[in-house]
């Protein structure tokens, strides 16, 4: 972890009442927290886990029959900071354009030392700066030791993240590649890079066939209208390919030589997009948890293909959403609120 977190101390809204602290998107995205702090608190989230001390359940989920939209409820504890937390997540408009599409998340948290509320926070930005940070570390651990490529399919918010993170974590990557439909994503994602990296550029690829062959490491973080779908037998041998969101057919799962999963009851709840003919899909070799702390090998062998999934968990959620906290409170930001009073 950060030296600058302090998980012992959860914040509290106000001293022993029952105040609740409202963060608002406006109030989270004046917070400054590097890329370092943020892969720190995840990896530490995972370790936690991993030792038994916290819990994480499986995702609850509803999606009506026309899959117009999904909503999701994950409950959670982290046992390091000893810290309750629930997360809703609710996406409506799939059937639609990413512009025509709504998209609501919170994360609510509870000291389990005291029993009181420490704040209920607009989950957008932990989520957006979460999931490429476990990305990393999925790539840290398991993409092969002379890794100098790497490609990020898609431009969305995920995709404008992978590779400052990518970055922080494997230093020797030498050549960025990208694949988008959206020239304002492209744009975007040139520019994240640019204000973390000034150095770096990206490389804007056409041809997805070509570029999974030449890379190292796969980032899928597209919608589901990318015309983008790397088959297995496009990959060199040794590469990872990451699934974030699409960008991947499901041959680079059946295929794979090791299979990775930040969680496989969550696969098997929202990975059915990768099922086989008949609606199944394989089991994984290893959860990451697992390999973060060594208890289990995620890379065989040098030649091997892997596939990893990264589904959000929860206790990765709430260990950045008390970062996030910790810091608005020492900064005064927020809205209390007398919810229970």
């Amino acid at each position: 972890m950060s030296e600058t977190t302090d998980v012992t101390t959860p914040p509290h809204a106000a001293g022993a009442d029952r105040t609740l602290r409202l963060l608002s998107t406006s109030d989270l995205a004046g917070i400054e927290i590097s890329l370092a702090d943020v892969v720190a608190t995840v990896e530490d989230a995972y370790r936690t886990l991993q030792t038994g001390r916290s819990d994480n359940p499986r995702k609850l989920t509803v999606k009506p029959a026309d899959g117009h939209s999904v909503a999701y409820a994950m409950l959670g504890r982290d046992g390091n900071r000893e810290v309750v937390a629930i997360k809703t997540s609710y996406k409506h408009g799939l059937d639609k354009s990413r512009t025509e599409q709504h998209y609501y998340t919170s994360l609510t948290l509870y000291d389990d030392v005291t029993g009181l509320p420490v704040a209920m926070m607009d989950c957008s930005r932990i989520g957006s700066l979460r999931t490429p940070a476990v990305s990393a570390l999925l790539a840290r651990e398991l993409a092969p030791a002379d890794a100098g490529t790497a490609l990020v399919i898609g431009t969305g918010t995920q995709g404008r993240l992978a590779l400052p993170f990518l970055l922080t974590v494997l230093p020797g990557l030498e050549r960025l590649l990208l694949f988008g439909t959206h020239e304002e994503g492209i744009a975007e994602v040139r520019a994240e890079l640019n204000r973390h990296f000034p150095d770096r550029d990206v490389e804007v690829v056409q041809d997805v066939r070509a570029a999974a062959g030449e890379a190292d490491v796969i980032v899928a973080t597209a919608g589901g209208h990318t015309p983008a779908a790397v088959e297995a037998e496009w990959l060199k041998p040794g590469a990872l390919s990451i699934l974030v969101g699409h960008g991947l057919a499901p041959s680079t799962l059946h295929a794979a030589d090791r299979i990775i999963a930040t969680s496989e009851a969550q696969m098997n709840v929202t990975g059915t997009d990768m099922a086989d003919a008949e609606g199944k899909l394989p089991a994984v070799h290893a959860e990451f948890p697992e390999v973060l702390a060594g208890a289990r090998a995620g890379r065989g062998s040098p030649a091997d293909r892997i596939f990893a999934y990264n589904s959000g968990l929860v206790v990765t959620d709430i260990a950045l959403g008390h970062r996030f906290a910790h810091l608005a409170l020492e900064q005064g930001l927020g809205t209390e609120v007398t919810l229970w009073q």
